[in-house]
């Protein structure tokens, strides 16, 4: 081994071994400190007598003597100083362990991994037993009431935006164990999981190259087969806490989907609605295509013009230019007027909704990059090569997931 190394490796159990006993001091004086009553009734408790537990901790595992009796409120033995740590019965991790274990367990590709991580910084822990706090940790966070955000005393105006968008992952499907001889079998099925990004203009910077940058932002996510209704519900829930009724202006950037047209009116009515302009894109790209043929120099032309014009203010014009496409009376075969009627029907649906110079010039996106951007982060946990997913080990990390990433998880570990 490298000396420096090793010479670091020393010290730093040292340091580790010193933090531990000092750990243990503090708590044992708390311990030492308890009255043998019940943390229920406040009634003492009967039978009371001494025991050692162990308490696995950050800083290494350390041993806490405490008085043990039998509650008479509960019915069952208790340990005093236990329920005012607020460890569960049984329960080995400190809450600090705890949380660093599941946080670990979102940000890495798996369990085995996350188990790795915390063997490095000196907490060794199998994967089994991270998964199962996750998995504890995660049902508790679905059920949690989140308190709203304080505002400032003297708050300036700000507006809001709010991205919605869904992503795919893999469950385990209800043929998941059966052999290859097995006909039709369903090893696995798809399931889309809604999800929302909601910042406010005011934490939105650039980066020197131009690119955006988000300075806060808060995340939605909800387990597979959530109804489009409770998944509104949800964004909205999280856009009151954030302060939308605040808000001077709301904007809602989104792509094609139906169902998020559904739900941008039902819970957000009187925003700012905005079709994605990369989405706007493609369906007038496609247009081009059908009337030039795919790849040719006039399809190219076409689309540089129109998508120039959709882009800096002419979108009224652009649109006029479509319609009037469907009138000309040219001949064409059926599957180029078919494609032409849908994609013109489309844009023509979407007019109110493609005020992209109107959005420059207001300083909101005209797109949905950073619901693009959340969704692949997310993806790089839940959608990696091989992953199969049962739902109750998928809903519990996803609702981790999001609690760091909005960084409410003291409500959680309080």
């Amino acid at each position: 081994m490298n000396p420096l190394q090793q010479i670091e490796q020393e010290v730093l159990a040292e340091g580790r071994e010193w933090t531990r006993r000092r750990l243990e001091e503090q708590l044992q004086q708390q311990a030492d400190a308890m009255p043998a009553v019940c943390p229920i009734s406040g009634e003492a408790l009967r039978d009371t007598r001494w025991r050692d537990f162990e308490l696995n901790t950050v800083a290494g595992t350390i041993t806490i003597r405490a008085r043990y009796g039998y509650s008479r409120a509960q019915k069952r033995w208790v340990f005093p100083v236990r329920a005012a740590w607020g460890l569960e019965s049984y329960q080995r991790l400190s809450p600090e362990l705890q949380q660093r274990l599941c946080y670990t367990a979102t940000e890495v590709s798996s369990y085995e991994r996350a188990a790795a991580m915390a063997r490095c910084w000196g907490s060794p822990v199998s994967d089994d037993r991270i998964h199962a706090h996750v998995r504890r940790q995660g049902t508790a966070a679905t059920k949690l009431s989140l308190p709203a955000e304080k505002p400032p005393p003297a708050e300036p105006e700000f507006c809001m935006v709010i991205m919605m968008d869904g992503w795919m992952a893999r469950e385990r499907g209800p043929d998941w164990g059966a052999d290859e001889k097995t006909p039709d079998a369903q090893r696995a099925v798809w399931h889309e999981i809604k999800s929302a990004v909601i910042y406010r203009l005011d934490k939105r910077a650039e980066k020197q190259s131009g690119r955006g940058l988000l300075l806060q932002k808060h995340v939605v996510a909800c387990p597979p087969e959530t109804e489009p209704v409770d998944f509104g519900a949800a964004v909205q829930a999280e856009a009151m806490r954030r302060g939308l009724g605040r808000a001077k202006t709301v904007y809602v950037v989104i792509d094609g989907a139906v169902w998020l047209w559904n739900v941008a009116q039902d819970r957000f009515a009187t925003a700012v609605k905005t079709l994605d302009f990369q989405h706007a894109s493609e369906h007038l790209r496609a247009v081009g295509q059908a009337l030039h043929g795919e790849g040719s120099e006039a399809a190219r032309a076409w689309e540089q013009k129109h998508l120039h014009d959709l882009r800096h203010g002419k979108e009224a014009r652009v649109v006029s230019r479509l319609e009037e496409i469907l009138k000309d009376g040219k001949k064409r075969s059926k599957k180029t007027v078919a494609v032409i009627e849908r994609e013109v029907s489309y844009l023509s649906g979407h007019r109110e909704h493609m005020h992209y110079a109107a959005m420059e010039k207001a300083g909101a996106p005209l797109g949905s990059g950073a619901m693009e951007s959340q969704n692949s982060q997310w993806q790089r946990r839940f959608k990696t090569c091989g992953q199969f997913w049962r739902r109750r080990g998928l809903a519990p990390l996803l609702a981790l997931s999001v609690l760091f990433q909005n960084r409410d998880q003291s409500h959680l570990w309080n």
